[in-house]
């Protein structure tokens, strides 16, 4: 049975050297559950499509079926600081559920006062809101809806590419501020046929933004920890790069795509900022916290980063004071692009399925483990 793995997995950790001092029996019990989810609160819009589900309000459409199994279902937007109302149900939950827009940040602390936790599921993809190392000592499981999003993802990274190639925001604030000055708009936009991009990561998300590519005649370029197969790289007309600074240096446009670690957090530092081309443009729809903060802003006050765009942000939701909000030639929006209704009715019924297999100690697909028996998936070792 699942839940008794789960149980050998917390006792490996007591004896486990590199695990934390906390642990707990994990063994799971018959009868009803506490779960807890995380979303963002949608206010007069919750109403405004009925297949809006990843707000709060309408909490993933599976209250009615989580409560007519018995099951207790707290939904809160309320996330941060001591006195929050998730703070509240940490002691006695058994599955909390969050999403990367509202992310819910677990850290080893949350992990060791919540005695009864053994599942965190993630509606979306990415997990780096959890203290994953903490995670697998404690013999917890965290797991994702791999592929919920990856669509609305790319198609968004193609939209930006070309919404900063072609300068498209200062034409369109023209427009509403009333004026006129073709000038201020073409002096810098450009065709994207013949521009290089590359793309740092190519799991699922880099490789249908390459796919999309393809069309626009681009030379296309993608450095991954894996290299695709030579079948799919000449499908998709793309070449691999094993140095990732040779590779920047040659792009006109970067695209991130990688998970956040740590090896990866605050990988685009003042340093490797500088060994891109003058007048790069970058798209980040991966994790704001894999950018140096400032070196971003300083690299856009320079004109060295020609125009950055995203929808991810260190802290979420961003403060009102982040820097990013001010500096120039700036595309950002709040973190939207993988939470279109589309998306959200894939990754709710993702979540389903998983809670409904967690209820009968059944696996999860195995592309949506994250953490499992101790172990990290190998794109956040």
């Amino acid at each position: 049975m699942a839940m008794r793995r789960v149980a050998s997995t917390a006792a490996r950790a007591i004896t486990s050297p590199s695990s934390l001092v906390f642990t707990r029996d994990l063994q799971a019990s018959p009868g009803p559950k506490k779960i807890v989810g995380v979303f963002y609160k949608a206010n007069e819009y919750a109403e405004m499509n009925p297949n809006f589900l990843g707000c709060a309000e309408n909490a993933l459409g599976i209250r009615e079926w989580l409560e007519s199994k018995g099951h207790q279902y707290i939904v809160t937007p309320d996330k941060e600081g001591p006195d929050c109302e998730l703070e509240k149900h940490i002691p006695d939950l058994h599955v909390l559920i969050s999403t990367p827009f509202h992310p819910a940040y677990v850290t080893a602390e949350r992990i060791k006062k919540a005695k009864n936790l053994q599942l965190l599921l993630t509606a979306g993809i990415g997990s780096d809101h959890v203290d994953l190392k903490a995670a697998a000592a404690a013999g917890l499981t965290v797991a994702e809806v791999t592929g919920s999003n990856t669509v609305s993802v790319a198609e968004d990274e193609l939209m930006r590419i070309l919404i900063l190639v072609r300068n498209f925001l200062p034409g369109h604030h023209q427009v509403i501020n009333g004026e006129w000055n073709v000038a201020a708009i073409a002096h810098r936009a450009y065709d994207l046929e013949g521009k290089t991009v590359g793309t740092v990561g190519a799991g699922r998300i880099g490789r249908l933004l390459l796919q999309r590519l393809k069309p626009f005649n681009c030379n296309l370029l993608y450095h991954d920890r894996l290299k695709m197969d030579s079948e799919l790289e000449n499908q998709i007309g793309a070449k691999f790069e094993e140095d990732l600074d040779k590779m920047l240096s040659k792009c006109d446009i970067v695209v991130i795509n990688m998970p956040l670690t740590e090896k990866t957090k605050g990988m685009f530092d003042k340093e490797r900022i500088a060994k891109l081309k003058k007048g790069v443009l970058i798209v980040n729809n991966a994790r704001g916290a894999i950018m140096d903060t400032q070196a971003v802003v300083d690299a856009c006050n320079s004109g060295h980063i020609a125009g950055y765009s995203g929808d991810v942000w260190y802290p979420q939701p961003a403060p009102k004071d982040h820097p990013w909000r001010y500096m120039p030639n700036q595309a950002m929006t709040p973190h939207i692009s993988g939470t279109t209704i589309d998306a959200q009715l894939r990754y709710a019924a993702g979540t389903k399925d998983m809670l409904d297999r967690y209820f009968k100690g059944e696996d999860f697909p195995a592309e949506n483990y994250i953490v499992k028996d101790g172990e990290l998936a190998p794109q956040y070792r």
